[in-house]
């Protein structure tokens, strides 16, 4: 997958906007989202971790492995729309991105969820608790409160 501009390589937030809508134009697919009633009402971030140089220079989200693996993807952000929040779509989307992920390929998924608690900046990686209980599990912890996690399918759900 060939990216012409990269969501993380973009400061400010228009120019994010205009990297996204590049992005769809020219077919790539910047993630997933569910729509209801013609209403977007949430949105998950999710590519081959290649997709993301940053995380190559991340602290907290580099990837473990020596080499990157094409197949390793990452759930890179999640926003739900005000108003539709703690209704448990959080959980769906991300089950919906691993379901996503494993349809093109990928061999496992990563997320860097917070654990931090009450409001934050950080809320859009999403809870850890909440990835906990979609089936993820921690492979590292390089912060005390952003653990990096995977998703690893049986190999019987990976066909």
């Amino acid at each position: 997958m060939t990216r012409k501009r990269r969501m993380f390589d973009i400061e400010l937030p228009e120019g994010q906007e205009a990297a996204l809508r590049d992005l769809c134009k020219n077919g790539d697919e910047p993630g997933i989202i569910a729509i209801n009633g013609g209403k977007a009402l949430c949105w998950c971030g999710i590519a081959p971790r290649s997709s993301y140089p940053v995380l190559q220079r991340s602290r907290v989200a580099r990837p473990i492995e020596a080499s990157q693996a094409e197949n390793i993807w990452f759930i890179s952000c999640l926003y739900v729309r005000v108003g539709f929040r703690r209704a448990g779509l959080t959980g769906q989307l991300i089950e919906a991105a691993v379901e996503y992920a494993y349809a093109h390929g990928a061999s496992c998924v990563e997320a860097c969820p917070t654990e931090a608690d009450g409001p934050s900046a950080e809320r859009y990686v999403g809870t850890a608790a909440t990835f906990r209980a979609c089936g993820f599990t921690e492979i590292a912890r390089r912060s005390p409160n952003r653990p990096l996690v995977r998703f690893a399918a049986p190999r019987a759900r990976r066909g």
